[in-house]
């Protein structure tokens, strides 16, 4: 099973043998990468059935569940990380999606489309809903009902008390460049980070 490119980031911030649980989990890519590259060990949270059998079949420890409905069946520090890619714009409240990832996991990672970039406020100007390479549905069938942009999502972090440890700001290629670092919130398409809770200084031994 071969790694999308969006996945290949998050891979360099994973620490060998650590503990993971990966929400939204698709057809287990990720964490079959990572059992194979790091010797990770986790879980992995889907709700489609389809996924849930790929992931089977793929040897991926996985559960359906619901994001929505959070993650009172795991306790508090019991993962290393938790990971949730392209998935927060689409649940219903993502600021307790993100305490509840800070509350199980020692670090989260997180993806999402940034809503604040130019050709998502070139099709606003222009009074059309913005279909994007990062954002490529209509609006009528879209999953996606909280956007942010990158602005949006830090200001959360500082409210919440939440420690970006590091962050990539990609194009619709997963590419950084020189824009990304000049005018994040204007040029980048995917956003990634890696927050820590402050409460989390390190890894348990």
């Amino acid at each position: 099973m071969s790694l999308r490119r969006d996945l290949e980031p998050i891979v360099e911030w994973i620490r060998p043998g650590a503990r993971i649980l990966d929400l939204g989990c698709g057809d287990g890519q990720l964490l079959k990468h990572l059992a194979g590259t790091r010797g990770v060990r986790g879980y992995g949270l889907e709700i489609d059935p389809l996924n849930v059998t790929r992931c089977i079949e793929a040897g991926v420890n996985v559960i359906q569940a619901d994001l929505d409905e959070g993650l009172r069946d795991f306790g508090s520090a019991s993962f290393d990380y938790v990971v949730m890619t392209q998935a927060l714009q689409a649940l219903q409240r993502p600021d307790e999606a993100l305490s509840e990832i800070l509350r199980v996991g020692r670090y989260g990672i997180v993806t999402f489309p940034n809503f604040g970039h130019w050709r998502v406020r070139l099709a606003l100007a222009r009074g059309r809903m913005p279909m994007t390479p990062a954002l490529p549905a209509r609006w009528y069938d879209t999953p996606n009902i909280h956007l942010c942009t990158v602005d949006d999502f830090e200001a959360l972090c500082a409210l919440r008390g939440w420690k970006i440890i590091d962050r990539r700001l990609l194009d619709q290629s997963h590419r950084e460049g020189l824009g990304h670092r000049l005018a994040p919130n204007l040029f980048t398409e995917v956003a990634m980070y890696l927050l820590e809770a402050p409460r989390i200084k390190g890894f348990a031994t």
